[in-house]
């Protein structure tokens, strides 16, 4: 099928995974479960079309482990599940979105991948703006996703596509109806932007309208979550600039800093959190997620080694998730702490092979970011500003990752096995380089 083959037709179907998978939740309140389902089975379907037509590259020595035992493990989770329905529409749902991720990380190169995640990342900037302004300006009051019927009971505010309130300053939630989700994404679209203005693969006039686009969506969320990615990425940013300036046996000043920011900065995040949650509008519990990570602590005490199965999204409908996290009416279907829920679903077997997964990707960016070499391995264009991306992008996820579950699913599992990949892939073609 020559269609598949055209490099157009490959980026712009990037471009919709892209979007698909980081604004999930937009189609979702446009057409319904039903109509999402549909459109991600086609995604999926036609993602591994390309990677059958397209033939990538599927060298053993240049894909992680650590990602093939992680779903592995939380495949075989199956046999030991304590809701083995659930766990079969998780792992597949795990499944299907790597497939989506391997697509974009082996079928494009790293000009490609940045090309077209930024352009995702402008669609939903924009249409999160122009949404916002209609429903502020014509709508005039909150917004239900369509297809919904929540009757006559009163809806919690976190139930609402969007409040409305763009013209009194936020928070506002965009098409994905989540202010802390569209606080992530502006923030990624931050770094994208930035990089992608400093590499000058953009013109400066527009690169500087999409950065300053991207700065007021962040704002304009008021996430503390963000507030506290934003401040990781740029510390680890600061720390890699440091690095790339000093040769590789010259660079114990640079950790030894680094360890003492982390050690300092924790302690102070402890001291001026409460301060930063009065600032913000955030209650002392952490919008409720202390009682969260209690219930979900003591679920996980109950099966340490192995957990109750992989199932990804929690499934409310089964025990013990039915009425786990409930707050203000609102059942909640994540740990709201990644490693918290790999604990409670894969036990600490599944820590392990988690953190070997994140850390040995974080080791890769780290590296190749801060060793810069002479040339890119995907592609013939000096590779000094992008070497940077995956480290900074892979630091947002992380840092995220203390008070949402978000990489476990969606965009976040999408991007970090989109990290894992293509760092791993740079790697070794690095180690062949003269």
């Amino acid at each position: 099928m020559p269609a598949v083959q055209s490099r157009f037709v490959v980026r712009t179907f990037a471009t919709f995974v892209f979007f698909s998978a980081l604004a999930g939740q937009f189609w979702r309140s446009l057409f319904g479960w039903w109509g999402y389902g549909a459109l991600a089975l086609a995604v999926v379907a036609f993602s591994v079309l390309a990677l059958v037509r397209l033939k990538p590259d599927w060298m053993w020595p240049r894909f992680p482990k650590s990602l093939i035992a992680f779903l592995g493990l939380a495949t075989l989770s199956l046999v030991w599940s304590f809701y083995l329905g659930a766990s079969l529409i998780g792992v597949t749902l795990q499944w299907a979105t790597t497939l989506s991720a391997l697509f974009l990380a082996l079928c494009l190169s790293w000009a490609e991948l940045l090309r077209t995640l930024g352009a995702a990342l402008r669609w939903i900037l924009a249409l999160s703006l122009v949404f916002e302004l209609i429903v502020a300006v014509f709508v005039r009051q909150a917004v239900l996703p369509f297809w919904v019927d929540y009757g006559t009971r009163d809806v919690p505010e976190s139930f609402y596509w969007s409040r409305g309130i763009l013209l009194q300053g936020g928070p506002i939630e965009g098409i994905v109806a989540n202010r802390n989700l569209l606080g992530f994404l502006a923030l990624i679209a931050v770094i994208v932007f930035a990089v992608q203005l400093a590499a000058g693969t953009v013109s400066r006039r527009w690169g500087r309208a999409w950065l300053g686009l991207g700065v007021l969506m962040l704002l304009l969320t008021r996430s503390a979550t963000v507030a506290f990615a934003a401040t990781a990425v740029t510390v680890v940013l600061l720390f890699a600039l440091w690095a790339r300036r000093r040769p590789p046996e010259g660079r114990r000043p640079v950790y030894l800093a680094a360890a003492a920011s982390v050690l300092v900065g924790g302690v102070g995040l402890v001291i001026v959190t409460p301060q930063l949650l009065s600032l913000l509008g955030k209650s002392a519990d952490l919008t409720g997620r202390l009682d969260i990570w209690r219930n979900v602590t003591a679920l996980a005490l109950e099966r340490p080694v192995f957990g109750w199965g992989w199932v990804s999204y929690w499934a409310p409908w089964v025990e013990p998730f039915e009425g786990l996290a409930v707050r203000r009416g609102v059942v909640y279907l994540q740990a709201h702490n990644a490693w918290l829920d790999v604990w409670l679903q894969l036990g600490i077997l599944g820590l392990i092979v988690f953190t070997a997964l994140v850390f040995s990707t974080l080791w890769r960016s780290w590296f190749l970011a801060v060793d810069r070499p002479r040339r890119s391995v995907a592609d013939t264009e000096p590779y000094a500003v992008s070497a940077l991306l995956p480290l900074l992008l892979l630091v947002a996820l992380l840092a995220q990752s203390l008070a949402e579950s978000r990489i476990l699913v969606e965009s976040g599992w999408l991007l970090l096995v989109v990290l894992a990949v293509t760092t791993k892939r740079q790697q070794a073609s690095t180690q062949r380089m003269p």
